[in-house]
């Protein structure tokens, strides 16, 4: 009950920001229907409820059974085992986690299902899974997550240049978007407990992060290989800026909890079985551990799916009013603010956020405060949607020119930051591009092109998510960068 009531409070302090800051933008800026601003609420209940009740459930048994499995893998001690572990754990993992799903729903719904949901899960869940198996190797072989990153980025620069624009954008969404609530816990863990049996502490906790950065970048490379190789002509699309259904939040949100209830069953499931299946051929976890796992991801399963119908009953709808209506007044400044304020404070109600801050003051014996990244974060985050922004109004300014200066930078950085930020630098990048992301700020920024004439939504409506991305791995990497310089001088003196 303890953990309970402390995950809420938690959990309050994150959502009420972006509520405060929507309920000013309706009175200051963009009056919102009051049915609209109504279900915003509600959802935002919903999302607190949902997100308390999932995080306890991440507590007691997705980072145990990530743990306990990645312990399993390395007592092995081979390698046929590691590969095939990582494609299974890797390709279902992906493919259940909610983010990559509402983005395939979003990709679909623009462009009417020419591009559809299943095929973006799919592709890029094998793209993950291969890259999930390259990760855990470097791990095991304890190679340079700096050089991985480095050749994997090599090869995404040189693909780019063959990939069309609406897939360069969608490529990189998707890469954000698969490393959401359930995966960034899981390989977050499943890193921890093949790193953990190291002998040498020190290369165990660089080693503790990277995965997540490694395996997102599978995504990319998985889309980009399939467009080139697979071209489907140019794309178009467009997207309806609706209010809701017409039904009112309680019946829309009656029928999310029914639909996520499938989403969320099937998301859960792969991950259930497979855990039950090395519980009864390796791991022999005693019955009180097992009981609470499983107690666990009962809370698991209950929160995504209240947290999930909060969001798409409540939230979305929101964002693509407040995006289109300041496109289309032409309130250029107002945009930019709102958008670099939107994403500040959003990144505080991602559930995987906490979930990385609370690694990293582990991991670092409380030297680095979860206050100190939430802030860096938040500012990344903040710069990512405002950068999305320009976009959409600029003409001619494209995501490569963001995409590539910033990785070009991040990947030299990498060489310079201490190599335990690395990891948790490009493992936030990642981290930060959760289901708030994926639904509130997607639907503003797809707003905001649907309301700009001269915006392509499949072009510029997209993309945001690589931004969100990309930026906390720089200002992740700064913060270290200036945490080494500080740590030095205090040595000195």
């Amino acid at each position: 009950m303890n953990a309970l009531k402390e995950r809420f409070f938690e959990v309050l302090r994150a959502v009420l920001p972006i509520v405060i800051l929507v309920v000013l933008i309706h009175f200051m800026v963009v009056p919102l229907p009051s049915s609209a601003l109504f279900g915003f609420l509600m959802g935002a209940v919903a999302i607190i409820i949902g997100m308390t009740i999932f995080l306890v459930g991440i507590d007691i048994a997705i980072t145990p059974i990530g743990t306990n499995m990645g312990k399993g893998i390395a007592f092995s001690n081979k390698v046929i085992v590691v590969v095939i572990a990582g494609l299974v754990l890797g390709f279902f993992i992906s493919a259940a986690e909610p983010s990559l799903t509402v983005l395939g729903n979003q990709i679909g719904t623009v462009t009417g299902n020419v591009v559809s949901s299943m095929f973006i899960v799919g592709v890029v869940s094998i793209g993950i899974a291969i890259m999930v198996v390259i990760g855990l190797l470097r791990i095991v072989y304890s190679l340079s997550l700096i050089y991985v990153l480095t050749i994997a980025y090599g090869i995404i620069f040189i693909l780019s240049f063959f990939t069309s624009s609406e897939f360069l954008s969608i490529a990189f969404d998707a890469s954000g978007a698969t490393t959401g609530s359930v995966t960034v816990p899981f390989l977050l863990a499943l890193s921890t407990g093949i790193a953990g049996l190291k002998k040498n502490s020190k290369t165990s906790e660089e080693d503790s992060f990277g995965l997540v950065a490694i395996a997102s970048t599978g995504a990319i490379l998985s889309v980009m290989i399939v467009n080139i190789f697979s071209p489907m002509g140019e794309l178009t699309g467009s997207l309806e800026i609706s209010v809701g259904s017409g039904s009112g939040f309680f019946a829309d949100f009656g029928r999310e909890l029914i639909s996520q209830t499938l989403d969320v069953f099937i998301a859960i499931a792969p991950i259930v079985i497979i855990f039950s299946l090395f519980q009864k051929f390796k791991l022999k976890l005693p019955r009180r551990q097992l009981k609470r796992i499983w107690k666990g991801l009962g809370y698991v399963f209950l929160g995504l799916i209240v947290f999930l119908a909060g969001v798409n009953a409540g939230f979305m709808n929101v964002g693509s009013l407040i995006g289109f209506a300041l496109a289309e007044q032409n309130s250029i400044i107002m945009l930019f603010i709102v958008g670099f304020s939107l994403g500040f404070v959003s990144i505080l109600a991602e559930p995987a956020v906490s979930v990385l801050t609370k690694q990293i003051g582990d991991v670092t014996s409380g030297s680095i405060k979860p206050a100190a990244i939430l802030s860096t974060l938040s500012i990344g985050v903040g710069s990512a949607i405002l950068f999305s922004t320009m976009r959409i109004v600029i003409e001619g300014l494209e995501l490569w020119h963001f995409l590539l200066p910033g990785y070009l930078l991040a990947i030299g950085l990498s060489f310079v930051v201490p190599r335990v930020f690395v990891g948790m630098a490009f493992d936030a990048g990642g981290v930060a591009s959760g289901p708030m992301t994926a639904t509130f700020i997607l639907a503003f920024i797809q707003g905001a092109a649907q309301g700009t004439p001269s915006a392509d939504i499949l072009i510029d409506g997209f993309g945001m998510i690589a931004l969100v991305a990309l930026m906390p791995i720089l200002s992740l990497q700064i913060f270290g960068l200036i945490y080494h310089l500080r740590s030095v001088k205090l040595n000195k003196n």
